[in-house]
C-alpha cells in the first residue's frame, strides 16, 4: 500500500512537471518558427554537409538566442528554428567558396535553394593572397604557405597505429634515422612544438623514446616550418616542427575510437571526443597502450695504439608501457572575447634489458649486462584569453603555461670487461617550466598588418646521477656520482608587419631573445682531478641576440608563384652538454659535457618556386643555403687507458646548401604520386686539439609515395625512402634505405575504417657509421626497430563520417590550436 502511494505521488509530480515543461514549450515555439531550405551548387546538385551559421546583427541583448547554426543533410536539405528578424547567413562546404548573405526571416518558412559557387571555379583551386598557397590534390596531403608546409597525417596510411616518430618519417623536408634521430635537411637541431607551443609531452631532451609518446591516431597535422619568421621563437636552426593535435569541429558532440595490435607485440587503444554547442566547446584526447622495442648494433674497433682489435655486438629490448590525456574547453563571452583552458598528463613506464659480448685480441672475451627500469611523467596546465577589437583580425591574445616533468630511471650494470663490476645507476630528472607570452595583430588595410608581442621562458633542471658500486658492497662511486642544478631565462620581444601590392608580397620582422642561463655542479672530474670533489662549481653564460626575417613572395600567375626568405636563428646548447661529468655508457665507452659550450647561429636564405596546375599536378622546388658559426658538433677522443670519450664541442663553420623538391602527381582518378627529395652539400671546416679540419661532399634524400585507390572504400600505399652516404667530422655514414606499405578500407557505412601497415617491409632500415680517429678506426652498425606490422580498427561516431568529410573548418575553429577529426586517405 506505501509502494502505491509513491507510486501515486510520483505520477503526480510528473505529470505536473510535464505540464509546465509543455507549457513553456509551446510559449517557446510561439517565438521561434521552423525554417527550411537547400544548399546547391551552379548546377543545382545537392551540396550534402555544408555548414550554415545564422546570426542576427540587429540584436545587442541575449544574442546568443538569436543565433545558430547546423549542417545540410545528404541531400542538401536543412532545418532549424529560428525567431524572426534580419539574419546574416555563412555557409561553409569543402572545395566550395564561403558565401555570406543577408536574409529577412518571417513569415515564410522556405529560404528556397541558395547556390554556392566552387571554389575551384571562382580561384582555380589557387589562393593570391600573402599567406600562401594551397598545393591541390584529391585530398591535399600537404600545402604551402608564405612560412611553412603542412602535412595531412590523416592521409598517411603507412603511420596508422604507430607513433609520432613513424609519422616524422613520412614528413616531406623531415627524415627519420635508423637509430631514431630526427632531422630536417640534414639538419637535427629542431625545435618540436605541440600545438604551438612547447610541451611536456616530448620530456625533458626531446630524444626519440619521448616521440613514442604520441599516437598518429591523435595527430591531425604537422606544420613543417623550415624558416620561421620573427614571431616564432629563434631556437632550432634547422627550423621548427608543430605537431597539431585532433580535435573535432562538428556540432554538438562528436567522436572516434581508434584501437591498435601489431608485431613485435605492440597495443594501444585511443579516444577522442568534443561537444560543440553556442558559446562552449568542449575537448578530450586520451588512450594509451603497451609495446615491445628492440634494437640490435655490432661495433668492430681497431686500436692501433693499444694495438687492439676488438668486436661488440648489442642486443637491447624494451617493454614501454604509456598513457596520455589531454582535456579543454573554450569559452565564448561575447562574440569578441574567449578564454580557453586545457591540462595535459601523460606517463610512460618501462622495463629494458641490454646484452652485450666484447671478443678482444688483447683482453680476451667478455659480456656485459644491463637491466633497467624507467619511470616518465608530467603534467602541462595551460591558459589563454583573446580579444578582437572587431571583426577585421584586430586583435589581442595573452596565454600562459606550466609544465612539470619528472623522470626516473635505475640501471643495475653486471660487467666482467677486464674486470668484474657490478654498479646500479640512479639517474633522475626534475624539470619544471613557465611560459608566458603575449601577441597583438593590427591590420591597417585589407593587404597589410602588424603584428607584436612578447614572451618569457623560465626553465629550471635538477638533474641528479648515482653509481654505487656493488661489488664493493654498494657504496656510492662519487667518481660518477653527481648532481647539477641548471635553470635558463629566455625574454623576446617581436614585431613584424606585412603587406601586398598587385601580384608582390613582402613580410619584415625582428625579434630579440635575451638569455640568461646559471649551472651548478656537483661531483668529480675523474679525468683532471678525480679525488678532490667539486662543490657548487657556478658556471653562468649570458648572450642577447637580433632575429630578422625577410619573407618575399610574387605571384607570376594563378598558377605559379616565387618567393624568397631569410632568417637568423640560434642553437643553445641543451642542459646535459653543458653538465661537466661524465657519463657511463658501456665498459670503454663514455659522454661527457662541456661547460664551454657556446650557442651556435645560423644564417638561412630559401628561394622557393611553386606551381599548381588544379587538380593534376603540383611541384615546389626550393633553393636553400645555411651558414652555421661556432657549430656544434661531437668529438671522440681516447684516454689514457684505452676508453673512447664523446664530448660536444664548438669545431667552427658550416656551410649546408641545396635544394628540397616536393612533388604531387595526380595521374587518375585511383592513382596518386607524391614525395620529396633533398639534394644538398655541405662543407665543415673544424678546429679541434689545434687540429684543423676540413670536409666537404654532396648527399640526397628521396622519398616516394604511390597511392592507389583500389575501389570507392579500398586504398593502398606504397612509400620508399633513401637516404645517400654522408661525411661530417670523423664520421661516414652509409646509405639507409627501407620500404613501408599500408592499405585501408572502410566498412560500416562509412564510419569505420580498418587498416593494415609494415613498417620495413624488407628489414633493411639501418644506421653504419665509420669513425676515424688519430690512432684509431671504428666501424658501427644499429638496427634502431626491426620490421613491424600494425593492425588498427578507428570507427566515428555521431556525425556520420561524410560529415567530417564534407564539413569545411569554420573560421574561428582555424585559429585554435588543435586539429579536426581523422579522416579517410584519398
Amino acid at each position: 500500500m506505501i509502494q502505491t502511494e509513491i507510486l501515486n505521488l510520483i505520477t503526480k509530480k510528473t505529470l505536473g512537471l510535464t505540464l509546465v515543461l509543455s507549457a513553456a514549450a509551446m510559449a517557446f515555439a510561439q517565438e521561434k518558427q521552423q525554417i527550411s531550405g537547400k544548399i546547391v551548387d551552379a548546377q543545382n546538385n545537392a551540396v550534402p554537409y555544408a555548414s550554415i551559421s545564422f546570426s542576427n546583427k540587429t540584436v545587442k541583448e541575449n544574442a546568443a538566442l538569436f543565433s545558430d547554426a547546423t549542417l545540410t543533410d545528404e541531400k542538401g536539405n536543412f532545418t532549424i528554428n529560428l525567431i524572426p528578424g534580419n539574419y546574416e547567413i555563412t555557409i561553409d562546404a569543402v572545395d566550395f567558396k564561403k558565401l555570406v548573405v543577408t536574409k529577412s526571416i518571417g513569415q515564410n518558412p522556405n529560404l528556397g535553394n541558395i547556390k554556392i559557387e566552387s571554389e575551384q571555379q571562382v580561384t582555380n583551386a589557387k589562393t593570391k593572397d600573402i599567406e600562401g598557397v594551397t598545393l591541390t590534390a584529391s585530398k591535399p596531403v600537404y600545402k604551402v604557405e608564405l612560412d611553412k608546409k603542412t602535412y595531412d597525417v590523416t592521409q598517411d596510411l603507412t603511420a596508422k597505429g604507430g607513433n609520432l616518430q613513424d609519422v616524422l618519417a613520412n614528413v616531406p623536408s623531415v627524415n627519420v634515422d635508423a637509430d631514431g634521430s630526427v632531422s630536417m635537411r640534414g639538419n637535427s637541431n629542431i625545435k618540436f612544438l605541440i600545438n604551438g607551443k612547447p610541451s611536456s609531452i616530448l620530456g625533458i631532451t626531446d630524444d626519440s623514446n619521448a616521440l613514442k609518446n604520441i599516437p598518429a591516431d591523435q595527430i591531425e597535422k604537422i606544420e613543417v616550418i623550415t624558416n620561421p619568421s620573427s614571431k616564432y621563437e629563434a631556437s632550432g636552426t634547422a627550423g621548427i616542427l608543430n605537431i597539431v593535435l585532433k580535435k573535432s569541429k562538428g556540432l554538438g558532440f562528436n567522436g572516434s575510437v581508434e584501437g591498435t595490435v601489431g608485431y613485435l607485440p605492440q597495443s594501444r587503444l585511443n579516444t577522442n571526443l568534443s561537444w560543440n554547442y553556442g558559446k562552449f566547446s568542449w575537448f578530450v584526447n586520451g588512450g594509451g597502450g603497451f609495446g615491445k622495442f628492440e634494437n640490435k648494433s655490432k661495433t668492430y674497433s681497431n686500436d692501433t695504439g693499444n694495438a687492439e682489435i676488438s668486436n661488440i655486438e648489442s642486443l637491447n629490448t624494451n617493454n614501454f608501457k604509456n598513457f596520455n590525456f589531454t582535456t579543454g574547453l573554450n569559452y565564448n563571452f561575447t562574440d569578441f572575447t574567449s578564454a580557453n583552458f586545457s591540462i595535459t598528463t601523460n606517463g610512460n613506464n618501462s622495463d629494458s634489458e641490454s646484452t652485450s659480448t666484447t671478443s678482444s685480441t688483447k683482453f680476451g672475451n667478455s659480456s656485459r649486462n644491463v637491466n633497467g627500469e624507467g619511470e616518465n611523467n608530467s603534467v602541462q596546465l595551460d591558459a589563454g584569453l583573446e580579444h578582437k577589437f572587431d571583426n577585421k583580425g584586430h586583435v589581442l591574445s595573452a596565454s600562459g603555461s606550466f609544465q612539470k616533468t619528472k623522470n626516473n630511471n635505475f640501471e643495475d650494470i653486471e660487467d666482467n670487461y677486464i674486470n668484474s663490476v657490478s654498479q646500479n645507476n640512479y639517474n633522475n630528472n626534475n624539470q619544471k617550466t613557465w611560459i608566458a607570452k603575449a601577441d597583438y595583430e593590427l591590420p591597417i588595410t585589407e593587404d597589410s598588418k602588424f603584428e607584436a608581442g612578447a614572451r618569457y621562458d623560465f626553465r629550471n633542471n635538477i638533474t641528479e646521477n648515482l653509481f654505487y658500486d656493488v661489488t664493493a658492497g654498494k657504496d656510492l662511486d662519487e667518481r660518477f656520482s653527481n648532481k647539477t642544478d641548471y635553470t635558463e631565462k629566455i625574454l623576446a620581444i617581436y614585431a613584424q608587419f606585412k603587406s601586398k601590392f598587385d601580384n608582390f608580397g613582402y613580410q619584415l620582422g625582428l625579434r630579440n631573445e635575451n638569455t640568461n642561463i646559471a649551472t651548478v655542479f656537483n661531483g668529480y672530474d675523474i679525468r683532471t682531478n678525480p679525488v678532490t670533489p667539486i662543490n657548487n662549481l657556478k658556471n653562468t653564460k649570458s648572450y642577447n641576440g637580433f632575429f630578422p626575417s625577410v619573407f618575399l613572395s610574387y605571384n607570376i600567375t594563378d598558377k605559379s608563384q616565387f618567393s624568397l626568405n631569410y632568417a637568423r636563428r640560434i642553437n643553445r646548447p641543451r642542459s646535459f652538454q653543458l653538465i661537466p661529468a661524465y657519463r657511463l655508457q658501456n665498459a670503454t665507452n663514455y659522454f661527457k659535457g662541456n661547460a664551454d659550450l657556446n650557442p651556435s647561429y645560423v644564417n638561412s636564405f630559401e628561394l622557393g618556386y611553386n606551381y599548381s596546375k588544379g587538380n593534376k599536378l603540383t611541384i615546389n622546388p626550393t633553393l636553400y643555403y645555411q651558414r652555421t658559426n661556432d657549430d656544434i658538433n661531437f668529438t671522440v677522443t681516447k684516454d689514457t687507458d684505452g676508453n673512447y670519450v664523446s664530448m660536444p664541442a664548438n669545431l667552427g663553420t658550416e656551410d649546408r646548401y641545396g635544394m628540397d623538391f616536393n612533388y604531387n602527381i595526380t595521374a587518375t582518378k585511383w592513382l596518386r604520386v607524391f614525395g620529396n627529395f633533398n639534394l644538398f652539400g655541405y662543407k665543415n671546416e673544424s678546429e679541434f686539439n689545434n687540429i684543423k679540419t676540413e670536409n666537404s661532399g654532396t648527399s640526397f634524400q628521396t622519398r616516394l609515395t604511390t597511392a592507389i585507390k583500389l575501389d570507392k572504400q579500398t586504398n593502398l600505399q606504397l612509400q620508399g625512402n633513401y637516404n645517400a652516404p654522408q661525411k661530417t667530422f670523423q664520421n661516414e655514414r652509409l646509405a639507409i634505405y627501407a620500404m613501408n606499405f599500408g592499405i585501408s578500407r572502410n566498412i560500416l557505412n562509412n564510419q569505420g575504417t580498418i587498416n593494415l601497415n609494415v613498417q620495413d617491409v624488407f628489414n633493411t632500415r639501418k644506421r653504419r657509421i665509420k669513425t676515424y680517429g688519430e690512432d684509431f678506426y671504428r666501424e658501427a652498425e644499429m638496427q634502431f626497430m626491426p620490421r613491424t606490422v600494425m593492425l588498427s580498427f578507428s570507427y566515428r561516431f555521431k556525425n556520420k563520417f561524410a560529415d567530417e568529410k564534407k564539413m569545411k573548418p569554420r573560421k574561428q575553429d582555424q585559429q585554435r590550436d588543435n586539429g579536426g577529426m581523422d579522416d579517410v586517405p584519398m
